[in-house]
C-alpha cells in the first residue's frame, strides 16, 4: 500500500498541469493552456507518473488516450481544481456589476429546456463577467448528487429517495406533471382518447435513467412514478436524456412517460401524441440543491436568490 501523501510535501502546482494534461491529451497543448514550454510541460507528466506509479497518458493509434487510473483522475481534478479555485476566490464581499467567478450547476437536460434560456439571460444582466459550468446530469441522479454536490454551486433535480443527505440544503423552483407520450399512430389510441393502465402495461418503454437490476431503481424520477402505478414495465430502450425520449417513441408502438412542460414542447413539431397519465400521478417538484458549506458564501447566496426568483417568472 502506497503511503498517504501529506498536502504540505505535494507541489500542488501538479494538480493544474494534471487538470491540463488530461484534458488535452496532448503535452504539447497542455503547455500551450498551462503557458509553460513543451519540456516543461512533459516534466510535469514525468513527476504525475512517478507519483502514482501510472503511466497516465499512453499512446496509442497514433494519438494519446488515458489509461484507466487517468480516466479516474480526470473526473476528480476537475472537482478539486473547483473547489480550490472556489477557496481562494472566498470573499465577504460579492458584486455580481464586477465579479468573473465561475458557477458550476448540475442539471437534467429536461431542467435546461425549462429554465435554462431565462437563468442565462437574468445571469448575463446582473452579472455580465460571471462564468456559467453547466454539467449535465449522468446516469443516476442520486449517485451524481451524492458524490459531487460539495463541488459544484448545486445541482437542479427533484427530491427523489436518495437526495434527502443530511449536509444539504434545498429551495423549491418549480413543478410538472407526468404524462404519457405515444406516436400519433400508435394502434392502442384506435380505442380513445383515453389511456388504461392495462394499456400501459401491454406496450414497450423508453426509460430515461433506468439502470436494469440495480438498487435505488425508486429514486429514478419515471421509475417511481411507475411504481407507483404498480407497473412492471417491459423496457425496450434506455437512454441517459429526457429530450432523447421523442426520438425513440415516434414511429413505434412505444410509450414513455415525460414531463408535461418538454412533452408539449416537443410534440409540436413531431407525431406525438400527449396523453394524461392513468392512476393518481405523483407531482414534479424540482428544486435547487446545494451543500451548506455555501450557505454563508455571499456569492453563492446570490446565486441562490437569482435562482429562485428566475424560476418564479416560469
Amino acid at each position: 500500500m502506497r503511503p498517504v501523501a501529506h498536502l504540505a510535501n505535494l507541489d500542488l502546482n501538479l494538480l493544474v498541469a494534471l487538470r491540463e494534461l488530461v484534458r488535452e491529451r496532448s503535452v504539447t497543448r497542455a503547455a500551450q493552456r498551462l503557458g509553460v514550454t513543451q519540456p516543461a510541460a512533459s516534466a510535469s507528466l514525468s513527476r504525475l507518473r512517478r507519483h502514482f506509479g501510472d503511466e497516465l497518458l499512453v499512446r496509442e493509434h497514433g494519438e494519446y488516450v488515458l489509461t484507466p487510473l487517468g480516466e479516474q483522475l480526470a473526473e476528480q481534478v476537475e472537482a478539486v481544481c473547483v473547489a480550490a479555485e472556489r477557496l481562494f476566490a472566498a470573499s465577504s464581499q460579492f458584486d455580481p456589476a464586477t465579479s468573473d467567478r465561475e458557477f458550476t450547476l448540475v442539471m437534467a437536460d429536461y431542467t435546461i429546456m425549462v429554465m435554462g434560456e431565462v437563468l442565462s439571460h437574468a445571469v448575463q444582466r446582473a452579472a455580465p463577467r460571471a462564468r456559467l459550468h453547466i454539467r449535465l446530469v449522468r446516469e443516476s441522479l442520486a449517485a451524481e448528487y451524492s458524490d459531487g454536490i460539495r463541488f459544484v454551486d448545486g445541482m437542479v433535480a427533484p427530491p427523489s429517495n436518495g437526495f434527502a443527505l443530511p449536509d444539504t440544503r434545498s429551495a423549491e423552483l418549480f413543478r410538472d406533471r407526468w404524462v404519457c407520450v405515444l406516436d400519433g399512430d400508435n394502434p392502442v389510441l384506435d380505442g380513445g382518447s383515453a389511456l388504461r393502465v392495462r394499456d400501459l402495461a401491454g406496450l414497450p418503454w423508453v426509460a430515461p435513467y433506468y439502470r436494469a437490476g440495480e438498487r435505488g431503481v425508486a429514486s429514478v424520477p419515471v421509475m417511481r412514478q411507475l411504481a407507483l402505478l404498480d407497473l412492471q414495465p417491459r423496457i425496450a430502450v434506455r437512454v441517459e436524456s429526457y429530450l432523447a425520449v421523442p426520438y425513440f417513441v415516434t414511429g413505434t408502438d412505444r410509450v414513455a412517460l415525460m414531463q408535461e412542460r418538454l412533452a408539449t414542447r416537443l410534440a409540436a413539431t413531431s407525431n406525438l401524441r400527449v396523453l394524461e397519465c392513468p392512476g393518481e400521478a405523483e407531482p414534479i417538484v424540482e428544486a435547487l440543491w446545494w451543500h451548506r458549506q455555501f450557505e454563508d458564501d455571499p456569492a453563492h447566496a446570490w446565486l441562490r436568490r437569482l435562482i429562485v426568483e428566475t424560476s418564479r417568472r416560469l
